[in-house]
């Protein structure tokens, strides 16, 4: 740890030079006034087991023969100070803020380069009110230990006997709440500061923030809102260029180019629990076998953990007239799926689990057992939040997914996010879940249908975006 003690005119100053000369992982350890101006005292790579390792125990004074010479440093050292032990148990420990008086009012800041001077004032008058600040009441901090006695070596030099360094810190309620009031005073002036960037970056690039905003209403994710908005003209005006945007993600969202109905197989729908995996199974077995006959469809059913997990598929499996199979491991899977080697479509409905259960892998080994050539297509519902629609993508796709199945289409009230996982992780859309009916409510998933529904779910809805969280999201960088 680099100490350095550092003289300004006021607090301002002195924090631009603690920025200056340590950069922006200083950390103001205190600060008081003094004849002229403020004194800081400041520290860089601050760490608490080296300086616990640095300084062995002290053992106790031995009686010189010759007596100790009067102490006469020829320089100072900020360790020296009887307040540094105090000051010292404050900063090891975190406190939000230094014993007042005693060790000096700091404040434990990092001086970031984005501080304004706003900020670098109102940190400043903190600080004079911590110094200021009343100990009625409150707990003392245990003194630093005393300066040690100077003893006298043989050459004569004067030097200081090591002393422990006792690391302790009280939390004071105020000092608590002052660092409370701070960390929301320097958010507020970050808030502020994304805002105005935002406002200046609307005047200067009209059409981009208009783009920007239509399609964070429309739900897609920020980092496709940049990539689209990057790419239209900004000679247009902003109507035509939101559409130029529609029509680059119509253009990069992927489909499947084979319709499952027509080319058949063995085929897995995977997914979290509640996304409608046993009705898409249900649509798909009724479409296959009203076109090419159901004496070409059988069901499997590996989802053995519910009670009453299968009951559903079964009661499908009767009122289409196919068979259906339970597997509950991959060894039976593999079994039963042999047995079934002249159907054309084999459609497998697996148990419902959730990114974070464990027993997901030995789903995905089941699955890849099998010598089959088997296509697993994950199932997400439209209504699902973003970021978990993001994590669950991730997770499957692991097991090798040749591709997805949008559900619950006409519940959600966006599609943004799913057309913004598809295009995040290249997964193909083969169907649209749109309703509950059996085999209607499933259609084969194209591009420009899928984003002509993103515009037309928000146009109902009136969704509209403020103006703080665009700032949050695309404020200092767009």
């Amino acid at each position: 740890m680099k100490i350095q003690r550092i003289f300004a005119k006021d607090m301002r100053q002195a924090i631009r030079q603690v920025r200056d000369e340590h950069g922006p992982d200083a950390v103001i350890l205190s600060s008081r006034a003094v004849e002229g101006g403020v004194e800081v005292i400041s520290a860089i790579d601050f760490d608490q087991r080296a300086m616990e390792a640095s300084v062995p125990r002290a053992e106790p004074p031995r009686r010189q023969s010759t007596p100790a010479a009067a102490p006469m440093p020829a320089r100072r050292n900020a360790a020296d100070e009887p307040a540094f032990g105090a000051l010292l148990r404050e900063v090891e420990q975190g406190a939000p803020v230094a014993a007042a008086r005693r060790a000096g009012g700091g404040i434990d800041v990092r001086v970031d380069d984005a501080l304004d001077d706003d900020l670098e004032q109102a940190l400043g008058s903190a600080m004079a009110f911590a110094d200021s600040a009343p100990q009625a009441g409150h707990t003392e901090t245990r003194r630093a230990p005393k300066r040690a006695a100077t003893t006298v070596k043989d050459s004569g030099r004067p030097t200081r006997a090591k002393s422990p360094v006792n690391v302790e810190w009280t939390q004071e309620p105020a000092l608590v709440e002052m660092r409370a009031e701070l960390k929301t005073l320097r958010s507020l002036f970050e808030n502020q500061l994304s805002l105005l960037d935002w406002q200046q970056s609307e005047k200067r690039h009209p059409v981009r923030t208009h783009v920007l905003r239509r399609l964070m209403e429309l739900g897609f994710g920020p980092d496709l809102c940049r990539k689209a908005a990057d790419r239209v003209a900004e000679n247009v005006t902003p109507d035509i260029a939101f559409r130029q945007a529609l029509a680059i993600i119509t253009r990069h969202t992927p489909v499947a180019r084979d319709d499952l109905i027509d080319t058949g197989g063995v085929v897995a729908v995977v997914g979290p629990t509640g996304v409608g995996k046993t009705t898409t199974v249900a649509k798909l077995a009724a479409r296959f076998a009203l076109r090419h006959g159901r004496q070409h469809v059988a069901l499997v059913s590996t989802d053995n953990f519910r009670i009453g997990a299968q009951d559903q598929l079964r009661n499908f499996a009767r009122i289409l007239g196919v068979p259906v199979h339970a597997a509950d491991d991959g060894e039976e899977l593999k079994r039963v799926l042999d047995d079934l080697s002249d159907r054309r479509l084999v459609l497998v409905d697996t148990a419902g689990m959730s990114r974070r259960d464990l027993r997901i892998a030995d789903q995905f080994k089941a699955l890849q057992t099998s010598h089959h050539k088997l296509r697993s297509y994950l199932v997400m519902s439209a209504g699902t939040q973003l970021a978990s629609l993001d994590q669950t993508a991730r997770t499957y796709k692991r097991m090798g997914l040749a591709g997805c199945i949008i559900t619950k289409v006409d519940e959600a009230a966006a599609l943004g996010p799913a057309l913004t996982v598809m295009l995040r992780h290249r997964l193909a859309a083969a169907y649209l879940g749109v309703g509950q009916r059996v085999p209607e409510d499933l259609q084969p998933a194209r591009s420009d249908r899928l984003v002509q529904q993103a515009v037309d779910i928000v146009r109902d809805t009136d969704v509209e975006v403020e103006d703080e969280h665009m700032a949050m999201v695309f404020g200092g960088g767009h």
